[in-house]
């Protein structure tokens, strides 16, 4: 079940790198076509979803010293899928995303799945 997280987490973040590049490119307020900013929001969703799921039961990895990873996993990608919400608010309102925000919801959520994988791979 965390492979398939993973994988699915991945994904969200590979679409999530091409929006972050498309917004970089323009000055004025980018074009970014918003089938790709759902599916974005749609994959992370699912991928924090799954990780719930998947985090059921005794942690493993206790003898690698990763058993909290997952925990730790989960609460910064659920902070990065907050700081989404606010990007989505912002982007509903009509006004340019400042870029700093988009900086801090790669950041969290790169180093959730980053934890992830640390918890996956050598648990």
């Amino acid at each position: 079940m965390l492979v398939a997280t993973i994988l699915v987490l991945g994904a969200a973040v590979l679409v999530g790198s091409v929006l972050a590049l498309q917004y970089l490119r323009t000055v004025e307020a980018p074009n970014t076509p918003w089938p790709l900013k759902a599916l974005h929001g749609l994959l992370g969703i699912a991928g924090l979803c799954m990780l719930a799921l998947g985090l059921r039961g005794p942690p493993h990895g206790l003898d690698q010293g990763v058993g909290s990873f997952g925990i730790i996993a989960a609460s910064l990608l659920t902070l990065a899928a907050l700081v989404g919400v606010v990007l989505l608010a912002v982007n509903i309102l009509k006004r340019r995303l400042a870029g700093v925000m988009i900086g801090i919801h790669a950041t969290i959520a790169v180093t959730g799945f980053v934890v992830l994988a640390a918890y996956v791979f050598a648990g």
